[in-house]
């Protein structure tokens, strides 16, 4: 194996490890889709058009992976999400 095809490779396993962790966001009875619209574009830096389609997703599933990354990453944003009044989690 080459110098530059094991850099590739072990370039591969890092960013699918970095990457495994996923945001899912829940559903509730209390906050509208506009709350949750809003909070997914400032917080997740969804675009109207990504929020939007999580926010159904949520509403009609019971939930949704709104963001894949690290855990450091994800933590941050989980973490605002919840001081927003919303349901969610890191798996």
């Amino acid at each position: 194996m080459s110098e530059k095809t094991e850099i590739q490779e072990k370039k591969k396993i890092l960013e699918k490890t970095v990457s495994r962790h996923g945001l899912i966001l829940y559903n509730d009875d209390v906050n509208t889709f506009d709350h949750v619209i809003n909070c997914l574009m400032r917080i997740c830096s969804h675009e109207l058009i990504q929020a939007e389609q999580c926010a159904w997703l949520v509403h009609q599933k019971g939930r949704c992976k709104v963001k894949n990354g690290s855990i450091k990453e994800l933590r941050a944003m989980c973490e605002a999400l919840l001081e927003n009044g919303l349901t969610a989690q890191i798996e």
